[in-house]
């Protein structure tokens, strides 16, 4: 199939970048090494892929759901013998067995899916986990969300459970115009470190937490954390504050009360 005639699907999410300059850039901020196990969720018509295969890594698997696009991703498997495409789902992988020691995630994620895909590395039975880095693209507004401290209005249940179990960086900017076809919104690219400042929450309980405070952000945590009013006192937090006052350390030390 010729490489002109794939066209990205809207009940797919997809939107190809075709800008060369970026993706040279972002294949630059990506940090490899030779024993590095590199996943590309997305990877389209292989426009990262050709960057990243330049790179000196141990192993390249590319994850793409799109029958279309798989003879095009197939040859870079006959050129290369460290490199592999897996035609699946990328939602339906079960990433506890398919993570390596080393590897890093990469993906252009489908705007529709992000967040649930970026949940699933999050929740991670093992952690910190055996990826060593994921350099992700979402929604702007998405991103801006999982970055957002707390007392801002963007700061919420995202934040908390991401920032719970990684560092992020917002590493470039993604204009619409970079995309076809173009999205309505500029997209974001953020770099997430996992971290072992929490080992010992977990991150289900933190998680029923956060939902619970969040699900009426407007109302006070007296109100929304009602049946923890116990917890919050021996942790000397102000029941009279709203959800987004609270840090991510402080959601984390209420969730260890919690049984």
């Amino acid at each position: 199939m010729k490489k002109g005639r794939l066209i990205a699907k809207k009940s797919l999410g997809q939107n190809f970048i075709i800008d060369e300059n970026f993706i040279r850039k972002l294949s630059s901020l990506i940090s490899t090494n030779n024993n590095s196990f590199i996943i590309e969720i997305g990877p389209g018509k292989g426009a990262l892929t050709k960057e990243l295969i330049k790179k000196k890594v141990r192993q390249i698997s590319v994850i793409e759901k799109d029958n279309h696009l798989i003879d095009n991703l197939e040859v870079f498997s006959k050129k290369f013998k460290n490199f592999d495409v897996i035609h699946q789902d990328a939602l339906k992988i079960n990433y506890n067995e398919f993570i390596e020691k080393n590897t890093i995630i990469v993906g252009n994620l489908p705007f529709n899916i992000s967040s649930s895909l970026l949940m699933k590395w999050i929740f991670l039975e093992k952690w910190p986990p055996l990826y060593k880095k994921m350099y992700l693209m979402f929604q702007k507004e998405v991103g801006e969300r999982i970055l957002a401290i707390h007392g801002t209005k963007k700061y919420g249940r995202l934040s908390v459970i991401i920032q719970s179990r990684c560092k992020v960086k917002k590493l470039i900017i993604a204009k619409s115009n970079i995309f076809k076809p173009s999205p309505k919104v500029d997209g974001v690219v953020l770099e997430f470190t996992p971290h072992k400042e929490y080992l010992d929450v977990d991150i289900n309980i933190l998680e029923v937490i956060v939902k619970k405070a969040f699900n009426q952000r407007r109302k006070k945590i007296k109100s929304t954390l009602s049946t923890h009013i116990q917890c919050l006192n021996r942790l000397s937090i102000d029941t009279n504050l709203r959800p987004e006052n609270l840090s991510v350390q402080q959601y984390c030390e209420l969730s260890k009360l919690i049984k």
